[in-house]
């Protein structure tokens, strides 16, 4: 069922705090692709998806909202850093490299889905060539048992997980790996696949674990059944239909003050120039076809601290008109992002200590000390968002994480405002001291 533009910001707000603005503009953009799907081919051709551009701070949630649209959806997603491509005529990453790894994620998705329909019956014969290894070996030790007994005795054993971490060796097929034509480039070669075809496969000998060979074993299998042109068709039409790429730091390739200028930035303009085509529309060739990308949606971030969206060329702020500005996160913020979502800091924080038999309790006065204090460090400092609860927490837990050893029983610690006033009493100083300098 697909999700309506409610549902999908309601599902963000698990991990997301705030940002309500860019949720519902990256929902509309979703829900417009299904609607889009339901139309008629000669309507569907000429509706393109709109792009958006999110402007903030950094550690404000552009990029997990992003990461969480595509986990929502399944949807092929590709996160790339607009610094990291060069010029066309320059060594490094070309920008067509954005659309060849997003063909190389959408087609390992399809391949997980595929295997993962046959994964039972696979494993069935994974287990019966590792039970048939078994009794062979122990049935030279036992002679005076029957093969029946041992087998059977083998297969109570390997679903009880008694032998998970019995060593056997295994024959495996070898595989060859790809190598770069130009380094740093992304375009590869795979000597192996050309002369596969001529050669028998190679075979090599690995000593592993049962609960290892398993899977390597039902891995092998699963490839012998599924059809990889049809894989790599299906991959191909979900990058072109359902892609989403991120394009981030979007900012750094700006020249401040705008275009038209000489100098070092010529060679920013260059590279947005390079991007715009891909962004356009265009076709790409990737090593299991081509790739139409007038259908992939992106979505564009960065801080414009120097810069502004103004600065980008006319042509390709033209190909993002939805423009969403994400605020920096207050202390009230931060208390959410320490209680509301799913994967909230505290919990994280709570899990790895209990592997230590420590049991943190914190108390609602102390998550708003540190949300504070959190909040004071971003005003004075570089203002680093959500990224700062972070630098907070370990500080704050520097001492616990360093003595818990889990040699003693569980014991409770309870994190409360004084604790936090005791270890975190450098920052709290320095914030003090504030108020008396002019």
């Amino acid at each position: 069922m697909e999700l309506t533009p409610k549902q999908i910001v309601a599902e963000l707000d698990r991990y997301i705090i705030g940002q309500d603005d860019a949720k519902r503009a990256v929902a509309i953009a979703l829900r417009n692709r299904y609607r889009r799907s339901q139309l008629p081919d000669e309507i569907r051709e000429e509706i393109t998806p709109k792009n958006i551009i999110m402007q903030g701070p950094t550690g404000v949630g552009k990029t997990e909202i992003a990461r969480r649209l595509a986990k929502l959806v399944k949807a092929p997603f590709v996160k790339v850093e607009a610094t990291k491509f060069t010029e066309v005529g320059y060594v490094g990453r070309d920008v067509e490299s954005m659309i060849r790894d997003l063909a190389e994620v959408a087609i390992r998705l399809v391949k997980d889905e595929r295997m993962a329909l046959i994964e039972e019956s696979s494993r069935k014969v994974a287990e019966k060539k590792i039970v048939d290894a078994i009794t062979a070996a122990r049935k030279k030790r036992l002679i005076d048992y029957s093969e029946e007994a041992i087998r059977a005795g083998v297969e109570s054993e390997l679903k009880e997980g008694k032998l998970d971490g019995h060593m056997l060796e295994i024959e495996v097929d070898e595989s060859s790996k790809p190598m770069e034509i130009i380094p740093g480039s992304g375009a590869e070669i795979n000597l192996g696949d050309i002369f596969g075809s001529m050669m028998p496969k190679r075979k090599k000998k690995r000593k592993v674990t049962v609960k290892e060979a398993i899977k390597i074993l039902t891995d092998e299998e699963s490839e012998k059944h599924i059809d990889m042109d049809s894989i790599y068709a299906e991959g191909l039409r979900r990058a072109e239909q359902d892609g989403i790429i991120f394009i981030d730091e979007i900012d750094k390739i700006a020249s401040a003050g705008g275009a038209g200028k000489s100098g070092p930035d010529v060679s920013r303009e260059g590279v947005q120039r390079d991007i715009l085509p891909i962004v356009e529309g265009c076709t790409v060739m990737t090593k299991y076809g081509a790739i139409k990308t007038d259908y992939i949606l992106f979505i564009a971030s960065g801080a414009f601290h120097v810069s502004s969206v103004h600065d980008l060329i006319p042509e390709l702020q033209g190909r993002f008109p939805i423009r969403v500005e994400l605020k920096s996160l207050t202390a009230k913020d931060f208390v959410n992002i320490f209680t509301v979502p799913e994967n909230a800091i505290t919990r994280q924080y709570w899990h790895m200590l209990h592997v230590d038999n420590v049991n943190l309790i914190f108390t609602e006065d102390a998550i708003e000390e540190m949300s504070e204090i959190a909040a004071l460090e971003n005003e004075s400092g570089e203002d680093i968002g959500a990224r700062r609860l972070h630098t907070v927490m370990e500080s704050l837990l520097e001492d616990l994480s360093f003595n818990a050893g889990g040699d003693h029983p569980m014991i409770d610690v309870t994190i409360d405002k004084k604790y936090v006033d005791e270890h975190l009493s450098k920052e709290v100083r320095k914030h003090d001291l504030k108020k008396y300098i002019l």
